[in-house]
Formats: C-alpha cells, structure tokens, sequence
C-alpha cells in the first residue's frame, strides 16, 4: 500500500472520530435543561409512552414501554417494547444509556447501535418519580412519560409548556395508545 492511499485512509478514520465525538457532545436542545438533582435509582423501572415526536424508530408503534435497569458498570440498560399496529408483531429494542456529565444531573446519551449515542435528558419531572418529559438531543426528538397509561391533564399541560417554551412543536407529538398486553417480541426495532 502507498503511503498516499495510508494517509487518505488515516485522515478518513481521524475526521470519522470528530463527527463521532462533537455528535456524542451534542446532546441537548440549546434551550432545554436537566433535571437536577435528578435520583437515577428513582427513575429506574418501567415507563409508559404517553406521547412521542414520531420518528423512524418508533414509527407505526402504539403500546410502547421503556424499562430502564442498573447495569454492573454504572450504565443503565435500557429496553423499548411496541406493538406495531401494521405488521401486528410486538418489536422491541435493547440499549444502554451513560451519563453525559453526574449522575446528579439527568443528562444521559442512549446507544441502541454501537458506538453511536443520542441525547436522552430529562428536562422535567414530578416530585414522586411518576411523570417525566424527555428531549432528545435536538428539536425532533420528545417524550412524554407515565409510570400508568395515563397521564392527569395538569401533568401533561404542564409538560406541554415546558416542550414549548425549549421550542418543540407539540402539534407534531403521536399520543400513544395502550390497549394491549405486552408479549414477546418477534423483532428488533429496525430488524
């Protein structure tokens, strides 16, 4: 090999590692802020989608669950169930979420790929650990969470104005129906 072709490859592989590393600092919306303190152990367990900013992942899904569990090495095993309202098969996606900066502040990226991470920040939460909203890390990405199927409406109102004042359009939000019991899942999310 010539030492040309060796120095194009290097400079490919060192620009690929900057994408890599200023996308996995970007993980929040400019305007948004993490919950702090935020108590990991709190927010552990399983999670109802009440509502989502549709995208490619989740799209055509309803009955969709996260279960978040402590990991040995201080990640936190993250696991996505839904029931696909086309194809009728129960799908689900396996993940890890890090901290970005403390535990104390609920600011994580989340891998379902490799080496690959998205923002997943906590940007409000009730007292009781029962009602979270979560923005991904830009504009296109918004969570409503219940520790229920339901959500009371000064909850979600509230959750509402907070989305909005970051600068989501919560016109854009999927209100996701629960009216199955969850099975196995056939497939992985993106299989």
């Amino acid at each position: 090999m010539n030492n040309r072709l060796i120095g194009y490859i290097g400079a490919l592989a060192l620009a690929s590692a900057g994408v890599m590393l200023y996308q996995s600092r970007k993980t929040i919306p400019p305007k948004a802020q993490p919950v702090r303190p935020f108590d990991v152990k709190r927010y552990l367990g399983k999670w109802y989608e009440i509502a989502r900013i549709d995208h490619r992942f989740e799209r055509n899904l309803n009955n969709v669950t996260a279960e978040y569990g402590q990991a040995a090495d201080d990640r936190i095993r993250v696991l996505n169930r839904g029931l696909n309202t086309k194809t009728g098969r129960w799908e689900q996606a396996e993940g890890k979420a890090v901290f970005v900066g403390t535990a104390a502040e609920a600011r994580l990226k989340v891998s379902f790929f490799g080496p690959f991470y998205s923002g997943y920040n906590v940007i409000a939460i009730d007292p009781d650990y029962r009602y979270a909203l979560v923005a991904g890390e830009n504009l296109r990405y918004l969570w409503i969470l219940s520790r229920e199927t339901t959500i009371p409406d000064a909850i979600k109102d509230k959750y509402l104005q907070v989305a909005r004042s970051v600068g989501y359009d919560t016109g854009k939000l999927t209100w996701t129906e629960h009216d199955r019991e969850q099975q196995e899942p056939h497939v992985q999310w993106g299989d």
